[in-house]
């Protein structure tokens, strides 16, 4: 048997690793549940006034991020953290900056994301009825689920479009890195790869790192009433007079929890700024100088070459194109309708 080329075998493993790249191709024969995810996922009518779909917060050409410091949120109240990015999130170790969420329990992100009320505020009930009132919509269910429109078939199929969201290949993955990036991968190697790890260079573990306050959290009277009403939701203890992100804590409510928060992946990092759980940090470069000041320092030089590798963690976003969104179309006689 012949050798094998580098050539060959290099996209060959990054396909085994990375799983299927293109959205447009799901695997097995989801590509009907995908279809409808696609079309619920940019839907504003999810929401409970009909201004907000999930991609408001998470735009394809932002990384599928937002590109704020702080999320954009339901009409009446301010997001207090940034928005994370939804590519790999099929690989996730837990959602949200607090881990509040197993990241193998997709559906239930999505319905948090639908029905919370600084997020998108929507009763499932009444959304059921304004998809049923939706032609093309009773169609792509029957297609993908074989049923009527449904709330679990909703948070279904949004969470199989999210698993199609999967980065490609980067220049670190293809060896194709620049000699600065490549020695910024020894500064990170020696400086970063502690939290930094595996393949999605994530620990998927919290830890508090000190980031500075965003003051627009705490001073926007708004905001820091929805961060409070919360909190107060996830029976964090004393809310009232709380003027701080707690992080984990509200999640386990042990003191060592306090203020920290999971460490991110760094995959199509330089696609997703601005960075940490407050968007305090507005480039990679400002957030190379932060963990430089905290210790040990890096020069100049390293912090150059770690930002350039830092880059060369993206490669490929998927292309997805927003559907021309059905209208709706008056029953005449709901006698006639099956509900």
């Amino acid at each position: 048997m012949k050798a094998l080329s580098a050539a060959f075998l290099v996209p060959f493993v990054l396909v085994a690793f990375f799983g299927n790249q293109n959205p447009a191709l799901p695997d097995g024969d989801e590509s009907d549940l995908v279809e409808l995810g696609r079309y619920l996922f940019f839907d504003p009518r999810l929401s409970g006034d009909g201004s907000l779909s999930c991609a408001s917060c998470h735009i394809p050409s932002k990384g599928w991020a937002d590109g704020e410091a702080l999320s954009t949120s339901y009409p009446g109240s301010e997001g207090f953290r940034n928005t994370k990015s939804l590519l790999n999130a099929s690989r996730v170790d837990y959602f949200y900056w607090d881990g509040r969420l197993d990241g193998s329990d997709a559906e239930t992100q999505v319905r948090d994301s639908i029905t919370e009320t600084h997020f998108m505020n929507m009763d499932g009930r009444l959304m059921l009825e304004r998809l049923k009132q939706i032609p093309e919509y009773v169609q792509l269910f029957s297609d993908a689920l074989a049923q009527e429109p449904s709330f679990g078939g909703t948070l279904k199929a949004i969470s199989a479009f999210e698993k199609t969201l999967v980065t490609g290949a980067s220049p670190f993955d293809l060896q194709t890195m620049s000699e600065q990036a490549k020695q910024g991968k020894k500064v990170f190697d020696t400086h970063c790869s502690t939290c930094h790890s595996g393949p999605d260079f994530t620990d998927g573990l919290p830890h508090n790192l000190g980031v500075p306050d965003n003051p627009a959290v705490f001073d926007d009277p708004v905001r820091h009433a929805t961060y409070r009403a919360f909190i107060k939701f996830l029976g964090v203890p004393g809310y009232m007079n709380i003027r701080q992100d707690v992080g984990h804590y509200s999640v386990t409510k042990r003191a060592k929890d306090m203020g920290a928060f999971f460490t991110p992946s760094l995959r199509q990092v330089a696609d997703t700024a601005p960075y940490m759980h407050n968007g305090v940090l507005e480039t990679l470069e400002d957030v190379v100088a932060f963990y430089s000041a905290r210790g040990p320092a890096l020069s100049a030089g390293e912090q150059r070459g770690l930002v350039a590798f830092l880059h060369a963690l993206s490669g490929p976003v998927p292309v997805v194109d927003e559907p021309s969104l059905p209208r709706y179309k008056a029953i005449d006689n709901w006698m006639e309708v099956r509900n």
